[in-house]
């Protein structure tokens, strides 16, 4: 693959057309590498939508998370 078609599907990786599933398909084998790549492009990884049986679970952790950051900065 060339590194044009690298970044055509990292692209479409960070604007959540295709899941990592379809990356590792592609030869992907690191996920350091595809944040390395998005890094390189200016890019971000996807946000997954907050929604379905996890829901809960992911409020809690972000609720974890922002705590000990605030806490972090006091």
């Amino acid at each position: 693959m060339t590194r044009d078609e690298e970044d055509a599907i990292l692209r479409r990786y960070a604007a959540g057309e295709i899941s990592w599933h379809a990356l590792r398909e592609r030869g992907f084998d690191s996920y350091r590498d595809v944040l390395g790549g998005l890094g390189a492009l200016g890019l971000r990884p996807p946000i997954a939508p907050m929604d379905g049986p996890n829901l809960a679970a992911r409020q809690r952790a972000r609720a974890v998370i922002r705590a000990a950051l605030t806490a972090g900065r006091g």
